[in-house]
């Protein structure tokens, strides 16, 4: 019995080497290709415990997990140009996953970096096709989701040749180039410069008639103001002559002798005037006698002349006939 114990353990590992060989695992997310001398005999879709035949390295079955879940690939950075001729970047992903396994197979062996490396050259061509007809505001306005429809829509030929399947595309970005940045930049600079120089000639203008309006509102206000001055004027100059003459008509001699004391104190302020007058001129009437009589001159004395009234202001009287011995010079 002790030397059957090594035979029988050699047999229970030959027996748990070959259940462990026979039997895959398929997880959820995977799916499973079944190879047997290189050739697909059976495609395995749904999560569970499968079984082929043990021995896979004397090239017996293989199995090669893929992915079944939807995977996503970006592309960064291509070099787009416009109907306008312009050129710029556009970012972009897409989302896919492997629909036929037998094909992606076939067709890249079943790598996913093989078949996004034909998914790269795919999807740079379809963008370049998509924005070549269209213009950069398209990729800013609600055409691009009708873009990236478009971009899908022809990757799913190629995609389906490689056993994908394409769910979605989507545009994540589109730039300027540095050299568009700068021409749009520049153009940006004089479009706003040119409307400042609109709005500050609008301004001017504005200004000018403001200014123009208000000259002449001074104008006219000045000129009523100088009429109502005037009116106010004359009508104060007729009552104060009103007032003279009617003080005039009462009592001429009170009258005169008011006028005579206002004729004083305008001429005797002191301003420094020096008058030479004769002593019985009429000037000097109300200074010998309170009613203005004249006294009577002395015997052998010539009678002076009547000085003309001087106007407001002048500062020498008038001259009288030679003088005698008795003149008498004034200063106030």
């Amino acid at each position: 019995m002790a030397n059957r114990l090594p035979f029988i353990a050699i047999i229970g590992a030959v027996i748990l080497f070959l259940i462990y060989s026979a039997v895959f695992v398929v997880s959820a997310g995977q799916q499973a290709i079944v190879l047997r001398f290189g050739e697909i005999v059976d495609v395995k879709t749904e999560p569970g415990i499968y079984f082929k035949a043990p021995f896979p390295f004397l090239e017996a079955d293989n199995v090669q997990i893929i992915e079944s879940r939807i995977l996503r690939f970006d592309l960064d950075d291509i070099r787009v140009q416009v109907s306008g001729g312009k050129f710029y970047e556009v970012d972009a992903f897409m989302a896919y996953r492997i629909s036929n396994a037998r094909t992606f197979r076939q067709a890249v062996s079943g790598s996913i970096v093989q078949a996004e490396a034909r998914l790269r050259t795919r999807l740079d061509a379809a963008l370049r096709r998509v924005y070549g007809v269209r213009g950069f505001e398209s990729a800013l306005s609600e055409e691009r989701a009708s873009m990236m429809r478009e971009v899908r829509d022809q990757l799913r030929p190629d995609a389906a040749s490689l056993g994908l399947e394409i769910e979605d595309v989507r545009i994540r970005r589109t730039d300027l180039t540095a050299e568009v940045s700068q021409q749009t930049y520049d153009r940006m600079k004089a479009e706003r410069l040119a409307e400042a120089e609109r709005l500050r000639a609008r301004g001017r203008e504005a200004a000018q008639r403001i200014r123009a309006r208000a000259d002449r509102e001074v104008v006219e206000i000045v000129a009523e103001a100088r009429k109502e001055s005037e009116i106010l004027r004359g009508e104060g100059e007729a009552q104060r002559n009103g007032i003279f003459a009617a003080a005039f008509q009462r009592d001429p001699s009170f009258f005169e002798f008011y006028r005579s004391m206002i004729a004083y104190s305008n001429a005797m302020l002191g301003t420094g005037t020096t008058m030479v007058l004769s002593p019985d001129s009429d000037f000097f009437r109300y200074f010998g006698s309170a009613n203005g009589s004249r006294p009577a001159a002395p015997a052998g004395t010539a009678p002076a002349v009547p000085a003309a009234p001087a106007p407001s202001g002048t500062t020498t009287g008038a001259i009288p006939a030679p003088a005698p011995s008795d003149t008498t010079t004034a200063s106030p």
